[in-house]
């Protein structure tokens, strides 16, 4: 008789690909072949999982396949973060679309699930590269498809797709040159790996370890923070229309050295940005819990520490409306809340995403009445790119995603709502306030397109990091903790001091040729750097003009264009 993956399996399964995938979320993030602070591919998939998981526990496991697999996708779509996070999204709806009939689904079913997902994966890139994410689904559902003729087991077949997953793993490098200089295999693949690996594990029925990464020892962080905070019964109690810190945030810092790291003047300056703080710190990591309505300036905060893992946000006004059964009021301002206002339809709206509150003012400055906080270390999902686009009430919107791993969550989005949307393919945000000076509010749609990206052509893009690890990429030998300057995506020097680093990159980029030089400092750069810098400018290119204003970006020293 054929075995079956019933809703209960396949709640159960899901769960343990999910809680896998959490616990090596760092190892897939240390996979991210440049060793700069944004190695978030790991991050992504487990947040936009979660967002998926989160979305099919609403439905009930007694219920099909099908409705559990179709809620799963609703949320990975609308959770996608990153490129990996949108490959996931993508792989799960064509799963879905596969399944949507079915109340239990056999072998076959299963096997065919899993090449319908990447038939769909694969459709959603523009240009599909070999060696990543897409390749290993790929070979995996294949191994799958062939084993699915010869047995009727689900397990069997799930052990083959598994199987296939790793040894196409194993050969990313050989496809990719830059995994194979760095000695690594491919970050997104790795992450399906263990995504699969769970799977298996469930449908054998081994346990896995309800525990996530980033362990503490202290007694205090065994319970999450949250639970802590809130108490078992704190639902029952609040007012959710008087939460005035609407976003309950949790993470985890990995000190490392860049700020002396006092637990109680953390405690103290932490408090600044909301309540319900609880702070627990052992053996160099740091667990936050704190209630937000600026989650995004917190984290900005704890990242003068060191690197974030284990990050969470929840709305906790939507998380009380789907408790009580209600819509999620919106935030007291006063006695009473506020009568919604009644926006002004417009021609053109202008949705950004940027960080630092440099960086965030001259967008709005310009123009983006919706500035998303996100960028390095912090991409934006599909739905929050979905709401700013909504909320403007216009009857065309322009999107600058201003990093290439937000590209693909923007084009989501874009597909998700029902006014037209221009995606704009700026990869930083100079190139992002490059575009948007060259918007001309009475030009036609298609018009302001052509200009905004005519005039990223003749921009040169810059920056100015530091590595995060040891490793050895594009010929230079480099060390956890060195300067590292990026010319077009490109490491081109490397240094063990800021300004002479950040010179050496600025006499690259000249080399090419240019007449103004536009230079944005960060959070960390103090005005005795930027005057170094400036001077160095004026002495040797006295014919460049030059432009340097306050950006406030965390991680990124210098954001430098050439145009």
């Amino acid at each position: 008789m054929t075995q079956k993956i019933d809703a209960t399996c396949f709640h159960r399964m899901i769960h343990g690909g999910a809680r896998l995938l959490q616990q090596n979320e760092e190892q897939v993030n240390a996979l991210n072949v440049f060793p700069v602070p944004d190695g978030d591919t790991g991050t992504n998939m487990n947040l936009t999982l979660s967002s998926g998981v989160r979305e099919m526990d609403k439905v009930s496991s007694s219920t099909r396949v099908g409705d559990l697999a179709e809620a799963l996708s609703k949320g990975l779509l609308m959770g996608a973060r990153g490129n990996s996070g949108v490959i996931l999204s993508q792989l799960f709806r064509g799963f879905a679309k596969a399944v949507s009939e079915k109340e239990t689904i056999d072998a076959r079913d299963l096997a065919e699930a899993f090449k319908k997902g990447v038939d769909m994966a694969y459709k959603a890139v523009m240009k599909p590269v070999e060696g990543t994410i897409l390749t290993v689904s790929r070979e995996a559902a294949d191994r799958g498809m062939i084993r699915s003729r010869q047995t009727d087991d689900p397990a069997e077949v799930m052990a083959e797709v598994l199987s296939g997953a790793q040894q196409s793993l194993e050969k990313t490098p050989q496809l990719l040159p830059i995994l194979a200089e760095t000695n690594v295999v491919d970050a997104g693949g790795q992450g399906l790996v263990y995504i699969l690996e769970g799977f298996l594990a469930a449908l054998r029925g081994e346990g896995i370890s309800e525990e996530a990464g980033g362990d503490l020892s202290a007694p205090e962080a065994e319970r999450s923070l949250a639970a802590v905070a809130h108490g078992e019964t704190a639902q029952s109690r609040i007012d959710p229309a008087t939460i005035e810190h609407g976003y309950c945030t949790e993470f985890i810092i990995r000190l490392q050295g860049r700020r002396t790291f006092d637990e109680g003047d953390f405690r103290e300056e932490m408090g600044a940005f909301g309540d319900s703080l609880l702070v627990v710190a052992d053996e160099g990591l740091v667990k936050v819990h704190i209630h937000s309505e600026r989650p995004g300036d917190a984290l900005n905060f704890a990242q003068e520490f060191g690197d974030l893992t284990n990050i969470k946000i929840e709305n906790m006004r939507e998380q009380h409306a789907q408790w009580a059964g209600t819509e999620a009021p919106a935030k007291r301002e006063g006695a009473a809340p506020a009568e919604p206002a009644v926006k002004e339809q417009k021609p053109y709206g202008i949705v950004a995403v940027a960080s630092g509150d440099g960086i965030v003012e001259m967008f709005r400055s310009l123009g983006a009445e919706a500035v998303i906080e996100g960028g390095q270390t912090m991409n934006p999902s599909t739905e929050d790119i979905v709401k700013a686009i909504q909320d403007l009430s216009a009857d065309h919107v322009f999107v600058l995603p201003n990093n290439k791993n937000i590209f693909m969550a923007a084009e989501q989005a874009a597909e998700l709502v029902d006014v037209p949307v221009t995606v704009l393919p700026t990869r930083t945000v100079l190139q992002g306030l490059t575009a948007l000076i060259a918007f001309d509010p009475e030009a036609e749609a298609e018009r302001n397109r052509e200009k905004m990206e005519e005039a990223l052509k003749g921009v040169l893009c810059g920056e100015v990091t530091y590595a995060v690890r040891d490793s050895q990429v594009n010929g230079h030998s480099i060390k956890e903790g060195d300067f590292l300057g990026i010319f077009e995506g490109k490491i081109e020097t490397v240094g063990g001091s800021l300004i002479a680093t950040s010179r050496d990159l600025l006499q690259k980029m000249l080399a090419r040729g240019g007449d103004l030089v536009t230079i944005l400092y960060g959070k960390d750069v103090t005005d005795a750097q930027v005057k170094e810098l400036s001077d160095f400018l004026e002495r040797n290119y006295p014919d460049v003009e030059s432009e340097i204003h306050y950006g406030g970006q965390p991680l990124y020293f210098f954001l430098i264009t050439i145009e």
